[in-house]
């Protein structure tokens, strides 16, 4: 029960509970940072490994139920946007999926449950509704992993 909970939070949210702090180096005799970059927006990627022949129907599966959630989120600039890239994994344990959800800045993560739980609700039914499509997907996929990483642009 708590691992279907843990699941259906780590998908929808793609990395909520994977916060950490922006590290930057500040220089005290310029007052500005003497990082060799500027800091973007916050990307959280969650990996995901498909059953083999399964990527197809796990597609369809959050096609109809997590991408609505990410174009609500977009909607309501929760969200910059998102993305999934598909590819060869290269072992057994690898991932072949990739899915990545990009926030304006670390800040936005702040409260993000309480702005997607009616949004998720909405979109995918009540919490009864919502577990037993998480447990369905536990035959289809495994979720490797989820970080939430800055991007940077180098100066």
């Amino acid at each position: 029960m708590m691992k279907t909970k843990i699941l259906i939070f780590a998908a929808l949210s793609l990395g909520i509970a994977a916060l950490s702090p922006a590290q930057t180096s500040t220089s005290k005799t310029t007052g500005g940072s003497s990082a060799p970059y500027t800091e973007g927006p916050v990307w959280t990627v969650t990996m995901v490994k498909t059953k083999t022949g399964l990527s197809d129907e796990y597609l369809k599966q959050i096609t109809g139920t997590v991408k609505p959630v990410y174009d609500e989120e977009k909607k309501q600039k929760i969200i910059l946007d998102y993305k999934i890239l598909e590819g060869d994994a290269m072992g057994p344990q690898d991932f072949n999926l990739l899915i990545l959800v990009e926030y304006p800045n670390m800040a936005a993560l702040d409260g993000l449950r309480d702005k997607m739980d009616p949004i998720v609700e909405k979109v995918m039914g009540p919490e009864d509704q919502r577990r037993d499509t998480a447990v369905k997907r536990l035959d289809i996929r495994e979720i490797l992993g989820t970080k939430t990483m800055r991007e940077i642009t180098l100066k």
